[in-house]
């Protein structure tokens, strides 16, 4: 080290080459074009960037994680790497387990975890602001902040309740995603049981008043035909907050053609997941089974030591997990969704959804948010269009949001002395 190299100057320099590496990473072994990145940067600099997916809100709750802290491990967000990938709003995922159906506590539960997401706004009032509307997404970008905004994973977290669905949109979490992979009392789930063949009159009910508050309807999880019912009914457009193209990787997590043209007829957005095994089954599958095969032991041992403790035994699997990854996937896979999607949907119709801190096993180049920059790199690559570029990073998703925030003022209601809400077509 030489004698003139301050500790801040190496500091400096190691958050450079920190940047400098996932670009590398991106390119699947071919050099890089250098003019392109530069472009790439530039687009990034200057567009709204959204991801609608981050589970970075568990260990938050969980062991306080400190999202201005170090370059993190084994996580894959903090504030430095949110700028390093020139993200503008970030939606913090409520994800609440089913362990909590079956021994109480859904709605406390999702209280503590927009609890942590406040308290991270109020540690670092430089970096973050709470958002809860397009106008505040867009007065982040402006003012240099990260926009932080929040969405639940799984329906179950409302106990049922439509007054708990209108606290939580009081408190200012966004959207809904109607089911985890546990059917619930009122949808059916991709990988759960059908037993309501899609939404049941009540869950019907949940889809129609979140379209009056202006909370978006997330059908991630949910199964095809509860899909098709949210279609059927939403007077607003809809998202898919994390998921792929299932004619490209066949996993019901995956949306099919069919379902993906109604989205885009319904103006809504299909937020493309990161995970490898959401984005090429067809490579990862076969090793995925060999890993949970030859991790049984351990993972058993793993659900009996901590069956009581729900959070800890997923912490426990994650890191049984990130000890044993999965081999690499290149970015051109992940891009290939982008591409399917703008085919099949239309270039209106596609944003980024990643679901870091949430899957283990992402592709190279896209493994943690500093990377995002490689994804506008990648679509360059491939012929994109500045316009069309920011429309997926950002773009599509506000207009989705401006057209429920519209939808939602123009929906009128009264309430009955039983509480049940009577809509005013």
């Amino acid at each position: 080290m030489s004698a003139h190299m301050t500790t801040k100057n190496l500091f400096s320099l190691i958050c450079l080459l920190f940047f400098l590496i996932p670009a590398v990473q991106a390119q699947d072994g071919a050099a890089r074009d250098e003019k392109l990145w530069q472009r790439a940067l530039q687009i990034q600099r200057r567009a709204i960037v959204i991801d609608t997916h981050n589970d970075v809100t568990t260990p938050m709750t969980n062991d306080y994680f400190d999202l201005n802290g170090a370059p993190p491990m084994p996580y894959r967000t903090n504030i430095e790497r949110m700028k390093q990938g020139g993200l503008t709003a970030e939606f913090f995922s409520l994800y609440i387990r089913p362990w909590y159906v079956q021994h109480g506590g859904s709605a406390r539960r999702t209280l503590d975890m927009i609890d942590a997401v406040y308290r991270a706004v109020e540690r670092n009032p430089r970096d973050l602001m709470f958002a809860t509307s397009v106008a505040d997404i867009r007065r982040a970008k402006r003012t240099g902040k990260i926009a932080c905004l929040m969405g639940i994973e799984g329906g179950h977290a409302i106990e049922d309740s439509l007054p708990t669905l209108r606290e939580f949109y009081r408190l200012g979490v966004r959207y809904m995603t109607l089911t985890w992979n546990n059917t619930n009392n009122w949808a059916d789930a991709g990988r759960g049981e059908k037993k309501w063949k899609g939404l049941n009159d009540f869950g019907k009910e949940v889809v129609l008043e979140m379209n009056r508050l202006g909370m978006l309807v997330d059908v991630s999880h949910v199964s095809d035909d509860t899909m098709s019912d949210v279609l059927d009914i939403s007077k607003a457009p809809i998202i898919a907050s994390h998921s792929s193209a299932r004619a490209l990787s066949n996993v019901p997590r995956n949306i099919p053609d069919e379902l993906l043209k109604r989205i885009a007829k319904n103006g809504g957005v299909i937020q493309v997941n990161f995970y490898s095994g959401f984005v090429d089954t067809n490579t990862v599958s076969e090793q995925s089974q060999a890993r949970e095969i030859r991790l049984k032991m351990k993972q058993d041992a793993l659900d009996e030591k901590y069956k009581d403790d729900p959070e800890r035994l997923a912490e426990e699997s994650d890191k049984l997990e990130q000890a044993n990854p999965l081999p690499p996937l290149p970015i051109s896979k992940l891009i290939d969704h982008f591409d399917h999607i703008v085919k099949v949907a239309g270039i209106d119709h596609v944003g980024i959804g990643a679901d870091f801190d949430g899957a283990n096993d992402m592709p190279e180049g896209a493994k943690d948010v500093s990377m995002l920059p490689n994804i506008t790199y990648e679509l360059l690559k491939r012929g994109y269009s500045e316009r069309d570029i920011r429309k997926i990073l950002g773009e599509n998703l506000l207009r989705v949001m401006a057209e429920a925030e519209r939808v939602s003022r123009s929906m009128s209601r009264s309430i009955s002395g039983d509480g049940s809400t009577h809509r005013i077509k």
